[in-house]
């Protein structure tokens, strides 16, 4: 069920984040572009990415990357890591992961160095 109520949530933020770009002449046709080339829906590619990096679907955006229109997903596993999966939206193959780097952790990590 929270896994549910997460994808309507998501669904629900990128729908509104696309829509709104709609409105704005620049982007309109960036936007009928991307959705147009889209095969593959929002679930699908947050089930592919969760798949790929077991966790909580956390952002979901469409865009172009490399002249390929891919979904974005950012996946935050159980160790606290996110993991940024991108899906081709036309084929819904896993075009590559990247692990994002938590600059909290880092810093901490820096300041526990500094006073050793």
């Amino acid at each position: 069920m929270k896994f549910l109520n997460l994808m309507m949530a998501v669904t629900a933020a990128t729908v509104f984040g696309l829509s709104s770009a709609a409105w704005s002449d620049d982007k309109e046709g960036k936007l009928a572009d991307l959705l147009k080339d889209a095969k593959v829906t929002i679930d699908q590619a947050i089930k592919t990415a969760l798949e790929k990096a077991p966790g909580t679907a956390v952002e979901a955006e469409l865009e172009k990357k490399h002249d390929k229109t891919v979904w974005e997903v950012e996946v935050v596993g159980a160790d606290g890591n996110v993991t940024e999966v991108h899906i081709d939206a036309a084929t819904g193959a896993v075009i590559d992961t990247e692990a994002k780097k938590d600059k909290k952790h880092d810093e901490k990590k820096k300041e526990g160095k500094k006073g050793k």
